[in-house]
């Protein structure tokens, strides 16, 4: 069984430690559990790694964030996959800061790289992880909040976060989305 973890985020030492890379990290994270490296592909950075006899082909698209679904597109087609077999990890500022959600599909939430993979795809139908990045900002303040880096205190608790997300992909992978949704919402 082969899966597409998609991780969003913009390129860029820039934007490194910034919220809206949450899912770089989470794939990076994956990627260095499993011992391998990324690959300058088309659209994006791209690793292999094998869980338990299932491959995860882990994406990073450079594509920047609101034009993801270009790269998400290329890669499913690429590798013969249906959307089921799609995991995209995004940022979300309607969740509290560390916590994680898995849903099965859903709307864009006034997320630009979800709403740029459901109109490219022409579906919402496809699983995805959200990583609360909390909405401690000011009225107008979204921008700058999602593009800023995390505070100290955050970046502290960060790792614990961002390895539970890992395990929550690995067990996606392993029992699959229902199971996973039970163990880690």
């Amino acid at each position: 069984m082969k899966y597409l973890i998609t991780g969003l985020g913009n390129p860029g030492d820039e934007y490194v430690h910034t919220r809206h890379n949450i899912g770089f990290r989470i794939v990076d994270a994956l990627a260095a559990s499993a011992g391998i490296s990324f690959e300058d592909k088309r659209y994006g950075f791209v690793g292999r790694m094998q869980h338990r006899a299932r491959w995860l082909i882990l994406l990073k698209p450079t594509t920047y964030v609101n034009l993801s679904g270009r790269a998400v597109h290329y890669w499913l087609k690429k590798e013969k996959l249906e959307p089921d077999r799609l995991l995209v990890i995004a940022d979300d500022i309607a969740l509290p800061f560390g916590k994680i959600r898995l849903r099965p599909k859903g709307g864009d939430g006034g997320h630009n790289g979800l709403a740029s993979i459901n109109q490219t795809l022409g579906t919402n139908a496809y699983p995805r992880l959200r990583f609360g990045i909390g909405n401690d900002f000011p009225p107008g303040g979204q921008v700058n909040y999602v593009l800023g880096e995390w505070t100290d205190e955050e970046e502290q608790a960060l790792e614990t976060h961002i390895k539970r997300a890992a395990d929550a992909v690995l067990s996606f992978v392993t029992v699959g989305l229902e199971r996973t949704m039970n163990l880690f919402n």
